[in-house]
């Protein structure tokens, strides 16, 4: 199915990742002032801390994307909006999984076909992807399509709606995920190929994201 350029939708992949992973990656100073000041509020107040606003998460986001050009902290920003929501740990940029992102995308220029860069089953990393009909696709679209599956998600019962999925925003919102790579390429066809990449992955069977 084509999705053209005229209507606001876009096609979707659900990624499952079964892994079980306990890695820890040392964080930014800037990565944990946001948390910092959350915790320093709810011990003081007893109170559930107050969601970061916009221009909080995105000089944060600016800071945790060292020498980024403007789609990288476009897609860093936009996922660090969403993780406020949820009072989750702002994400890292990282240029290693940016190059292998980039290099999967390079990959799916000819064809933009919806293809995941790993064996289904064999996954090694988080990753969403994105297909969208026409060139004027940014990244804020693809991370707002994945975000959008939030309403079919249950945290009683840690599982997607019937027939629904919602895999592309639990990877974003996963708690213990710390770096994300990106990229977005045009396609021969006319059409746009956008991939982000994870670390640790998400969606691990039986946690809940946060």
């Amino acid at each position: 199915m084509k999705i053209s350029q005229s209507s606001p939708l876009y096609l979707l992949c659900l990624i499952s990742l079964i892994t079980n992973t306990n890695s820890t990656t040392p964080l930014h100073p800037a990565a944990s002032q946001l948390s910092n000041a959350q915790n320093t509020q709810e011990i003081v107040t007893g109170h559930r801390p107050k969601r970061p606003d916009k221009e909080g998460v995105y000089n944060v986001s600016k800071d945790l994307c060292w020498g980024c050009i403007s789609e990288a902290l476009e897609y860093l920003f936009a996922h660090n909006w969403i993780r406020a929501q949820k009072l989750e740990m702002p994400l890292i940029w990282d240029s290693q999984l940016e190059k292998y992102a980039r290099s999967w995308a390079i990959q799916r220029k000819s064809d933009c076909s919806l293809q995941h860069s790993f064996p289904e089953g064999n996954f090694k990393l988080g990753e969403n992807i994105y297909w969208g009909s026409g060139t004027s696709w940014e990244p804020t679209d693809a991370v707002n399509a994945w975000a959008s599956e939030e309403k079919f998600y249950s945290y009683a019962t840690n599982t997607c709606q019937a027939g629904k999925e919602c895999g592309h925003y639990t990877q974003i919102v996963w708690r213990n995920t710390r770096r994300i790579g990106c990229a977005r390429v045009e396609c021969d066809d006319g059409d746009v190929f956008m991939n982000c990449n994870y670390g640790p992955p998400g969606n691990i069977i039986g946690e809940r994201p946060y």
